[in-house]
């Protein structure tokens, strides 16, 4: 076997590791968002909403968890605005 390597990635593999979590840190954010539309699109129909009329802002179920990891991970993205990187 030989040393050969693709370009940008160090012999132990930390290089290719940092940029593959760099990816999926950009990744997360709108993976998430794109969730939480199909799960409010294709989720429950009118029994849902009966359910929970009169309940004003209902915080539970997978649309605002989807939303809060959204915006949790977000940090990726806004470490791509100039200025902004550290």
């Amino acid at each position: 076997m030989s040393d050969v390597h693709p370009a940008g990635v160090g012999c132990d593999g930390r290089e290719a590791a940092s940029h593959l979590a760099r990816w999926l840190g950009l990744a997360a954010t709108p993976t998430f968002a794109v969730m939480a539309v199909l799960t409010a699109v294709f989720s429950g129909g009118s029994a849902d909403m009966l359910c929970n009329a009169g309940h004003g802002l209902s915080m539970d179920g997978m649309v605002p968890m989807y939303l809060l990891m959204s915006a949790f991970h977000s940090a990726a993205w806004l470490r791509l605005i100039p200025g902004r990187r550290a």
